[in-house]
């Protein structure tokens, strides 16, 4: 008979996983969801929980059982991290942190196993798009501090033969003299950090798109728009290297990443590692395309296993085969979180709509949004720009109003002033909440 799918070797695993058929897929993701729910239930949290609602791993007979299971939320993790733990300390041969942007730090224990996945699933997706053994990638990303991201790229770009540049973020003259002394021929980063380094080496005598890069993989910052076209920063970080970019996503606490093929047309899932659902804010699943909160729970996690994670990101799931040829479902770029949803006089807005739409204005090198309750259950948003050059913010706020129908108050700062602002910690803050409801 044919061997099954989770049993073959990781690359040759991941095509399979794109050839068979539909049925097929969900019988074994299936068996999948049963062996995770059962080492799920190791973890106290989840032991207790499941023991309560009367279930256990035999009840989930077909991937439809899902949506029984409950929901796990970002407050559940800050409070009660520890209890997910589904393996003894012995085990744990890694401890990732996260960035704590919605809350205290959760740990989050690897195990050699762990690592193992982590690696295969950045392979695959580094597979997807086109990236094969032979090419080289210079990674702007962070492998310490407790932080997943750059280890995860560099896990996989190991898995698949190709090369690792492990440079980190900051020092723009560094990376330049990477760029010119190892020859990558991928860059691997947050965009705006990938375009600092591009506007440098012009600044320097360099020309980005002459330095031999063919490939550029993003994360952090969302650079495409729902229709799949690339934003302002998109185009500039596009055209500056004079290369493609394929938009990654992913969690410290999910250890599994959802990333781009080439053809930019959302991420694709990995059906072996993780189930994807859009859920609307009473937790029902909405229609396929429709918007609504990313649910995520990856699939065979021996140390910290998770049930329907609630990630707080909106976005929608497309179901047609890809451009590519792969079957497996995608997910569209991220609209928005949740917790940042604006309502300004009866209209619903994102914070990365303005950001977007400030982009517009090159010289506005910083910007943060400050937002507090009204009385009318109408949110006040303050955008706060900074800028070496003067700015009218009238014409700031006449371009967002006429970009978002609704009209937002303009502050211009100091760049620094700014800059300081919005540092500190791993990511830089950008949103800043004083309702007093969601502190």
């Amino acid at each position: 008979g044919t061997r099954p799918l989770m049993d073959q070797g990781p690359l040759d695993t991941a095509l399979a996983w794109r050839r068979a058929d539909q049925t097929e897929i969900a019988a074994q993701q299936t068996a999948l969801l049963r062996r995770h729910i059962k080492q799920a239930m190791h973890g106290a949290f989840y032991r207790e929980k499941l023991t309560k609602l009367a279930m256990s791993p035999a009840d989930i007979t077909s991937l439809a059982d899902l949506r029984h299971l409950p929901l796990t939320s970002r407050q559940d993790l800050n409070n009660d991290g520890h209890l997910f733990q589904a393996v003894v300390e012995q085990d744990i041969v890694d401890i990732a942190l996260t960035s704590g942007t919605t809350g205290t730090p959760v740990q989050v224990p690897y195990t050699r196993n762990d690592l193992t996945r982590l690696a295969v699933n950045e392979a695959i997706a580094f597979w997807g798009a086109g990236v094969r053994p032979g090419h080289r990638f210079l990674v702007c990303v962070t492998l310490d501090r407790c932080f997943i991201a750059g280890l995860a790229y560099y896990s996989g770009l190991v898995e698949l033969g190709a090369g690792a540049i492990r440079s980190g973020a900051g020092q723009l003259a560094r990376q330049w003299q990477l760029i010119q002394q190892l020859r990558p021929t991928g860059l691997i980063g947050v965009p705006s950090f990938l375009l600092q380094i591009a506007d440098w080496g012009r600044e320097h005598g360099y020309e980005p798109r002459r330095m031999g890069i063919e490939s550029l993989i993003t994360i952090g910052e969302p650079i495409r728009r729902p229709d799949f076209t690339l934003t302002i920063l998109g185009r500039e970080l596009t055209e500056a290297w004079g290369a493609p970019i394929h938009v990654s996503y992913g969690a410290t606490e999910l250890e599994t990443g959802i990333s781009e093929c080439r053809q930019g047309r959302g991420g694709h899932v990995h059906p072996e590692l993780s189930l994807v659902e859009i859920i609307d804010e009473q937790g029902k699943p909405v229609a396929d395309g429709e918007p609504g909160e990313l649910v995520v729970t990856p699939l065979g996690v021996e140390g910290f296993p998770l049930i329907r994670l609630r990630t707080g990101d909106i976005s929608l799931v497309h179901r047609a085969p890809s451009p590519c040829g792969w079957q497996t479902p995608r997910i569209g770029p991220i609209e928005g979180r949740l917790a940042q949803r604006l309502k300004v006089r009866g209209t619903t807005i994102y914070p990365e709509v303005i950001f977007q739409t400030l982009q517009q204005i090159p010289a506005i090198e910083a910007s943060y949004i400050e937002v507090r309750a009204a009385y009318d259950l109408s949110d006040l948003v303050t955008v706060v720009i900074g800028s070496r050059l003067p700015l009218d913010k009238k014409e700031v706020e006449a371009l967002l109003q006429a970009q978002l129908r609704v009209r937002l108050t303009v502050e211009q700062h100091a760049l620094e002033e700014v800059e300081k602002t919005m540092a500190g910690g791993h990511k830089t803050k950008k949103f800043f909440d004083f309702r007093p409801e969601r502190k």
